[in-house]
Formats: structure tokens, sequence, C-alpha cells
């Protein structure tokens, strides 16, 4: 089993990350600020504008330390990484999948089940510890909904109607969200899901844990000897990580949104830890960040009960126990994928 190991985020717009050793050296206006262990790190997060030596980079890409470059505001640009792990033979049974829409659909509804079943779950944990300060009615109302979806998911063929389901199942999901929201400010008022640009403090912080938990999902799968980018029910688009997008779907519920509303509801975030721009984007400013990436990385590190390993591991772990189900299910080794089924 992989070790869960730290996560190194460069905050600053003008932090420039080189190689020393067997260190990463932070430098900002050629003085040096920190430095870190390469072997105490699993993945370096980067928004800054000054970026990373070559040498750095190469050295990360040598030991499997995954890259992510963002934009200061957080917008995702790109990921970096070295050369595929695992077999040439997983990867073209894998391609072989996803050219068969019937194939993939076997592995897409396992997906959206667990999306489905997760969102419900969330649900229900609201009525359970909140009934009396939110509107039980109305999340009892969208818990039956969601249930009515889980058996016609399972039992879909086609991915189009898969597709169908799943929106629906998403809209009914985020109509209660509010709901959700325990926090009384106006600061977190929720009427919906947008994003590109997010439009509101709620949504902004939504947009940047799932860009956060995609780089995890990518970073699983190629450990595990998957091509992130030929998913099963994302479809193939040039720079899209298509498969991290299929496997967390069933974690968007448990591992950003309930983290989210956990931030929202213990008054974590302020406003003053957003920035709103004149075409009304809103995006976290650098001391959001900081708290955001304090509190995920500590998320990160509480354990809990794999509902189909019977293990305890820390949530960090989820993504690379799903990534490698995958590949197990995709080597013939399981007869179905099981997705993460919150509990």
């Amino acid at each position: 089993m992989r070790k869960l190991l730290n996560t190194l985020y460069a905050l600053s717009e003008d932090i420039y990350l080189s190689l020393d050793g067997e260190n990463i050296v932070a430098n900002k206006e050629k003085q040096e600020l920190a430095r870190y262990p390469l072997h105490t790190l699993q993945n370096i997060v980067s928004f800054s504008y000054a970026g990373l030596s070559p040498a750095l980079m190469g050295a990360c890409a040598s030991r499997n330390i995954g890259i992510a470059l963002c934009s200061p505001r957080g917008k995702f640009l790109a990921r970096i990484c070295g050369s595929s792990n695992g077999n040439v033979l997983l990867r073209r049974q894998q391609y072989r999948i996803a050219d068969d829409p019937q194939q993939s659909c076997q592995i897409a509804r396992c997906m959206i089940f667990g999306k489905l079943y997760n969102c419900r779950w969330s649900i229900e944990r609201t009525r359970r510890d909140h009934g009396m300060r939110a509107d039980s009615l109305r999340l009892a109302a969208v818990s039956a909904q969601l249930k009515e979806l889980l058996p016609k998911v399972l039992a879909e063929t086609s991915l189009d109607t898969l597709r169908g389901l799943e929106g629906n199942g998403a809209n009914a999901y985020f109509s209660i969200m509010d709901q959700l929201i325990l926090n009384s400010s106006d600061t977190f008022r929720f009427s919906g899901r947008n994003r590109r640009p997010p439009l509101d403090p709620v949504n902004a912080l939504l947009s940047f844990a799932y860009s956060m938990l995609a780089h995890d999902c990518a970073s699983a799968l190629e450990t595990h000897g998957l091509d992130a980018y030929a998913g099963f029910l994302h479809r193939d688009r040039p720079g899209r990580t298509s498969l991290a997008l299929d496997i967390m779907e069933e974690l968007r519920p448990c591992m950003a949104d309930r983290f989210v509303l956990t931030l929202i509801n213990n008054r974590v975030m302020q406003e003053s830890d957003f920035i709103r721009q004149q075409s009304g984007a809103v995006f976290l400013n650098d001391a959001g960040r900081r708290k955001f990436f304090k509190h995920w990385q500590e998320k990160k590190q509480e354990t809990l009960m794999h509902p189909y390993l019977a293990e305890k591991l820390p949530w960090g772990m989820i993504p690379y126990v799903q990534a490698q189900l995958l590949a197990r299910y995709i080597r013939s080794d399981l007869d179905a994928y099981p997705p993460f089924l919150w509990k």
C-alpha cells in the first residue's frame, strides 16, 4: 500500500522552487526561505508565476512526485508527471474498454451509483444531525428522489441515458445545498451551482476543492499504471484528465462537498478570504487558500473504514485505493468495479 506523504503548496505568486541535492528550496527575490526534503513529499501544487526549475521537475518526475501548476487565483493550468507506470497491457485494455460504449457504461454506472449514493448519505447526515435547523421535508424529498435513481443507474446500458440520470441527481442535490449550509452569514448564500468563473464564495470553494481532488485522482491513476486522460464516462478531450474526472465523481460528495460545508459551517472561512472582481467572479485570496490547505491536509490525515476493503485508511489514500480497484477490474481480477460508498 502506498504511504500517504505530504503535499507542498507554493501559495505566493513570486515563489520560485528549485532543487539542491535531495531538497526543494523555496526562493523569493533570490533569497532562500525554506527547504523541504524530497522524500517526504507526494505532490507539489504551485500557485506561483515564477514556477519551478527544470531540475526540480525532472527529479519529481523520476520519483513519482506529482506537480500541479495553477494561476495565483487558483485556476488549474497543467500537470507534470514522469514516464507512465505499470504494464502496457493494462493501458491497452483500458483503451479497448474506453472505445466500447457498452463496457464503458458498466464501469461508469458504478461510479455514478457511488456519487448519487454519497450525495444521498450527505443529505441524510444533515437530517440526522441538524434536522431542527434545516428544512427536513425538502431534504427528505430529495433523498427519496436520489434513492429512486440508484437502481435505474445500475441497470442502465447507455452512456447518454446514464449522463441524463446523473444530471437529474446532481440538479436535485444542488437544489437543497442551501439547506446543508448552516452558517447564517450572507456571505455563504447558495442559489445554484455555477463555475468558469464561480460567482459566489460557496461555488469558489467547491470549484477549488474539485480542482485539488482531480489532481489527487490523476496522480493516483498514474501511480497504478492507468492513463488519466482516457475516461469511460467523460469522453476524450485534449488536455482533460477524463478518467480522473470519472473516478472523482463518487468522491465529490464526501471528500469535497462535505469538506467545503465543514469550512463554512464551522466558520473557518470569512468574507475577507475571497476576492470579488468587477465581472462578478469570486476567487479565494492568498489568506483563504492558506486556510483551505491547512484544513485540507488535516482532513486527508483523518482515518475511516474503507467499505470494500474493511480496512482503516486515511482519507487521502481513498483515491489511490479506488484507482487500484479500477486497475484490478480492468485486469479482470474483479467481477465489477466497487465504487466508494461512504458510511
